[in-house]
């Protein structure tokens, strides 16, 4: 069944990257006219991060350099961290805010650390205290990306104010030649020692033959880590098979068919410890079949995270009377599997994500195409994710 398209509005991080390309192109311009004595900022010397404890804290030795010819007057260093770390102390000369998830990218802390001093041509600095970063219980698979650049950044629009650290400040001091990398920004991953646990939930329904009864089933995740997935890696989805004897007449917004089974795929790449999505769908039911039975189930990509497999598929039974019944989950009798996770319904299409409603959101998704969801079933390829536009705190 095909899924409509929904309005789409420019994200913010779309107008961010067109205002980005712009500013690249004014700040390159002089040097296209002869103007070889512009600073060029770099950052390096920090490396992957494993085996982190939560509750354990880090140091981020990081080096900034300038490439250029001419000496920059100022300098700007900025700490990017997702939702499972935080800043152990921020200096006076840095300045801190919080950003929920929006346009995909998913809730962090920034700090900012402004230097009122020059770099040189040819030198290598470093902070002459780095900065520390804490993993909190719910770290697993975070992102941290350190960026350097001679202009103050800004803070971000959708953040709450920024706020000027406690700690004394700090300076550039020179530092070890080598490593000063070969860009203005690095990304870093930092795996953390945790565990999460995906779970889903199905549903008792009940009704008579000619009767069009509402389905939903669940999925969560009971924790306690959150779940990043980074890029370029399989996104978990959820196959529900509707019990014999009934046809879908309303699928959930979120889920494809593929043969007698629908593939759901979430609203984003990560699910909050105590979030998940729930899958509302309308079923007919066409006939009494003995001991109709469905089901709901995670796919089945690895998820090394996640130890118990006892609750990555639940039944999804229907009682018609006079055609027996196959039992309980126990879910309510009306038809709802209801919600795990601390989740809510809101409608016939409603799905949550992260502890709320996308419904209350405003937000838009994208289409889930056939193929992508061929793709899910078969084990081929990177499986679905149904974009949203933007989500706020």
């Amino acid at each position: 069944m095909p899924i409509p398209p929904h309005n789409r509005r420019v994200s913010r991080a779309a107008v961010a990257a067109i205002g980005a390309a712009g500013l690249i192109a004014l700040t390159s311009a002089p040097a296209a006219f002869g103007d070889e004595t512009a600073p060029e900022m770099v950052i390096g010397g920090i490396e992957p991060i494993d085996g982190v404890e939560p509750g354990s804290t880090f140091d981020l030795p990081v080096t900034v350099a300038n490439k250029g010819t001419g000496a920059s007057e100022k300098v700007w260093v900025s700490y990017s961290v997702t939702r499972g770390l935080d800043f152990a102390e921020v200096p006076s000369n840095c300045r801190a805010q919080q950003v929920p998830s929006y346009d995909e990218m998913p809730e962090r802390w920034i700090a900012v650390c402004a230097f009122d001093q020059g770099l040189e041509p040819g030198v290598v600095y470093t902070p002459e205290k780095p900065l520390r970063v804490k993993a909190l219980d719910r770290a697993l698979n975070d992102e941290l990306r350190v960026s350097v650049g001679d202009a103050d950044p800004g803070a971000d629009e959708n953040g709450t104010p920024p706020v000027a650290g406690t700690a004394p400040a700090v300076k550039l001091v020179e530092g070890q030649a080598g490593g000063e990398g070969s860009a203005p920004f690095v990304d870093v991953p930092v795996t953390s020692v945790n565990t999460a646990d995906y779970q889903v939930k199905g549903a008792a329904l009940k009704g008579s033959v000619g009767d069009t009864v509402t389905m939903k089933v669940a999925f969560s995740n009971a924790g306690p880590a959150w779940v990043l997935t980074r890029e370029g890696d399989r996104l978990v989805t959820v196959v529900v098979t509707p019990p014999e004897g009934t046809s879908v007449v309303k699928p959930h917004g979120f889920c494809e068919a593929k043969g007698e089974a629908y593939v759901c795929g979430t609203s984003q790449r990560s699910v909050n410890e105590g979030g998940g999505e729930t899958y509302t769908f309308k079923l007919k039911i066409d006939k009494r079949v003995a001991d109709a039975k469905g089901s709901v189930a995670l796919s089945t990509e690895a998820r090394p995270f996640d130890t118990d497999k006892a609750n990555d598929k639940a039944d999804i039974t229907l009682d018609v009377p006079g055609g027996g019944s196959s039992g309980s989950t126990g879910s309510s009798t009306d038809g709802s599997g209801g919600s795990a996770g601390g989740s809510s319904s809101t409608g016939d299409d409603d799905a949550t994500t992260n502890g709320g409603s996308l419904a209350e959101t405003g937000s838009s998704t994208w289409p889930i195409t056939g193929a992508a969801a061929a793709a899910v079933a078969t084990g081929a390829g990177t499986l679905l994710i149904v974009r949203r536009h933007r989500a706020r705190a």
